[in-house]
């Protein structure tokens, strides 16, 4: 287990995700993200040059932060992403193989599931942060239901309609973090305009808690 994302994710149970960063605005927009108090940051794969983001914001803030990648499909980006000081691995799906790498190369994966059958696949395959994608498709009632079959050290990540707005009513149902992207970043939004709306999200979720 990853002790680092453990604690970041107790402290703000928040997943940053920067999807379409550029390499040149990386570092800045992880600093507004961190200095706000969010401390998990994803650069989704098929952002523009992802690898050397991630490496990037690895070198700049990997002593302080949690950062990996997202949009995670195959074993050999596994590799890359390890390569280039990436500590977590989300995936869109459900694939043990991809799973397992992830884990070999001392990342912690975090697939994406809709199912129970999903869930206890990521769940056999090593995996114990388990994302429901995407969550607005399912709704809060889905992470109480499914909780109640899975093993108590699996931990639930809401991403996709849930977030800063509705955290209440996802927390209330058991989930234990949520992966964020456009409220936080989409392209051409200025490191300020970013920290404003981490610190409001952060705000918004304590409130909730």
């Amino acid at each position: 287990m990853n002790i680092a994302l453990d604690t970041w994710l107790e402290k703000m149970p928040v997943v940053a995700i920067i999807r379409g960063v550029q390499p040149n605005e990386v570092v800045e927009i992880g600093r507004a993200i961190h200095e706000a108090g969010i401390g998990v940051i994803e650069v989704p794969l098929n952002s523009p040059e992802p690898f050397e983001s991630i490496k990037r914001l690895s070198i700049d803030l990997g002593e302080d932060c949690v950062i990996g990648c997202g949009t995670l499909l195959t074993e050999e980006d596994a590799k890359r992403v390890a390569k280039v000081g990436g500590q977590i691995a989300v995936t869109p799906n459900t694939r043990p193989s991809v799973i397992k790498k992830a884990i070999s190369l001392g990342m912690t994966p975090m697939p994406g599931w809709s199912t129970p059958t999903e869930a206890f696949a990521a769940y056999r395959a090593g995996a114990r942060y388990l994302k429901l994608f995407p969550a607005s498709s399912f709704g809060a009632g889905h992470i109480k239901a499914v909780k109640a079959v899975l093993p108590s050290d699996a931990k639930i990540l809401a991403v996709g309609g849930a977030g800063a707005h509705n955290a209440a009513e996802w927390l209330a149902a058991g989930v234990d973090g949520f992966g964020i992207g456009s409220d936080i970043y989409k392209p051409g939004r200025s490191a300020e305009d970013v920290h404003q709306r981490c610190k409001d999200i952060v705000d918004a979720i304590n409130s909730a808690r």
